[in-house]
């Protein structure tokens, strides 16, 4: 017994649905599967919060996004549905439009938008979805079925990110399923109180929603569809060698989504946790590949590190001072004053010597946290036992993930010397004693440069990648490319270096490629450049790329360019 789940990429026009619809009837020939679970159509939950913002604040133009989640929807069931069927499905679809129309027309008039509000109409996404969805397998003569979860998963009243009563929502599930053999076409991510108001789940509410439901029914595999071939070693926008994971032990795949891997969620993996039910993540664009399976198990592999990840946009606190060391109670009292006040901290570093304490918090919030502890240690910073409170800002944490660091020697060393060769300074580091996990705080700007030298030297250390800065394609200029490019292969083979021209200039013009410059078709690629030649923007673009392991190399006899 499987559960599918499909995020709103896989359902984002009619054509993607269609492939969609492959791959269930796929599964459906193979195994049982007992309920699909849809999230709204891509794009639609983006539209629904700022159609309602639009609305609250009085703006008439909502009327015109109104128009177009409503064209959206009328449109994917016209194109999708054909059957006599046809004429009914379209009309429901009308009427919950409708209703949409007539809520936002109040939030409209009143100016209001309270959470609640918000929750009602951020749950017509998932309504629609799952029911154009159901009544499309149904006119294809499959046994299926729509699912409104509000009728079962029960919530408190925290809206906009609810709590679940499990006990009651478990004796639902269990209680409907019982009753109801074909398959369930499932709304991801919305829930309702004791009362029947309207409820959503949080981010990643739908992966919770197939969740829940799995564990309840103690399926034997949860497949979560989405847009990539599972949990990547690192960000591929960022590093374009990433690669997908093959199996995430349950602590792995918590340690990566915590930090920046947005394929999973936490609060998603929790039920099937507790329960010892895999999770499979695959690729609806590519639903042949094996994709990452996240389960309880350990498997081996030749990699020490399973994935990098990072948050960027943080900022850093530090507060220090010699009336700190040996003083109980200093770190209980900084985290409770940020606690009080809702504020979580995302990494923790205390130097040994007990002289300072360091969190990462939000920026949106630092200034807050900053005042928070200022008050907390007023009469500490009055006496100077405690020194001025000191706020960094434009930073990221980037983490090395993996259950083999485990008692593996040498794993911080190797990360520290990678980043340090390459001019990457670390402004803090936190290690946990489980060794799953190494962190450091470094620049903002640094973040994809210390992603691709540490990718590079965890996953490709048999080979190294240099980004070469060319002035000068004349006679010797020239000379050097082709010898690169007929020795490419020599270079990479015997050498292991992969030579990329990121950018090429003459006294005219200049051009730039992030992937590489083509070595065997270079001069027409060049010839096409229309970018003027400024030596000094040449350098300083040079210089804002931040690659790994850059060359500059003067082919010229210019002064000028001798002098940069």
């Amino acid at each position: 017994m499987k559960i599918l789940k499909f995020g709103g990429t896989s359902v984002q026009t009619a054509e993607r649905i269609e492939s969609v619809y492959k791959i269930i009837q796929d599964a459906l020939n193979k195994e049982k599967i007992i309920a699909i679970v849809f999230s709204a159509f891509g794009g639609v939950t983006d539209n629904l919060i700022q159609v309602s913002l639009l609305a609250a604040s009085g703006q008439k133009n909502y009327l015109s996004l109104l128009k177009d989640i409503k064209d959206k929807h009328i449109h994917i069931a016209e194109t999708l549905i054909k059957n006599k069927n046809r004429g009914s499905v379209l009309k429901e679809v009308s009427s919950i439009l409708q209703e949409l129309g007539d809520i936002l027309h109040g939030v409209y008039m009143v100016k209001d938008l309270a959470p609640r509000t918000k929750d009602f109409i951020m749950s017509f996404g998932e309504r629609l979805s799952a029911y154009i969805m159901s009544e499309l397998l149904i006119s294809r003569n499959i046994n299926a079925e729509f699912l409104d979860t509000r009728k079962i998963i029960k919530t408190d009243n925290c809206f906009n990110n609810a709590h679940i009563n499990f006990k009651e929502t478990n004796k639902n599930i269990v209680k409907h399923f019982s009753k109801h053999n074909k398959v369930q076409i499932v709304t991801g991510f919305i829930a309702s109180t004791s009362t029947d108001e309207t409820t959503t789940l949080g981010r990643g509410g739908s992966d919770y929603t197939a969740s829940v439901i799995g564990a309840a029914l103690h399926v034997s595999e949860i497949v979560i569809w989405t847009d990539v071939d599972g949990v990547m070693t690192a960000d591929p926008r960022k590093v374009k060698k990433a690669f997908p994971v093959h199996h995430l032990s349950n602590e792995e795949a918590m340690e990566m989504s915590h930090f920046g891997a947005k394929v999973i969620y936490p609060v998603a993996m929790q039920p099937t946790m507790e329960k010892k039910i895999p999770l499979r993540i695959k690729n609806t664009f590519n639903p042949a590949f094996h994709g990452t399976v996240i389960s309880e198990k350990r498997e081996s592999t030749k990699f020490i590190v399973k994935g990098i990840s990072s948050i960027n946009n943080l900022a850093l606190l530090r507060i220090q001072g010699s009336g700190m060391v040996g003083v109980t109670g200093i770190s209980a009292r900084l985290f409770s004053a940020l606690a009080r006040h809702a504020i979580n901290i995302i990494l923790i570093t205390q130097a040994s010597s007990e002289h300072s304490i360091c969190v990462a918090i939000d920026p949106g919030v630092i200034h807050q946290a900053k005042r928070v502890l200022e008050e907390e240690f007023k009469l500490e910073l009055t006496a100077h036992w405690i020194d001025k409170i000191i706020i960094e800002e434009s930073l990221s944490v980037i983490a090395l993930v993996g259950e083999n660091m485990r008692h593996t020697p040498g794993i911080s060393g190797r990360m520290f010397q990678a980043l340090g060769k390459n001019g990457i300074n670390v402004v803090a580091i936190a290690q946990g004693s489980s060794e799953l996990n190494i962190s450091a705080v470094i620049k903002q700007e640094d973040e994809a440069k210390a992603l691709n030298v540490l990718h590079d030297a965890f996953f490709l250390s048999e080979t190294k990648s240099i980004n070469l800065f060319l002035v000068g394609i004349g006679l010797i200029g020239s000379t050097l490319m082709e010898q690169i490019k007929a020795h490419q292969e020599f270079l990479s083979n015997i050498h292991a270096l992969d030579i990329k021209i990121i950018g090429l200039a003459d006294i005219d013009k200049m051009i730039f490629d992030l992937e590489g410059i083509d070595k065997n078709n270079w001069k027409e690629i060049f010839s096409n450049a229309t970018q003027t030649t400024v030596i000094k923007d040449f350098v300083n673009k040079m210089i804002q790329l931040n690659l790994s392991n850059s060359i500059f190399i003067d082919c010229t006899a210019s002064e000028d360019v001798a002098l940069q």
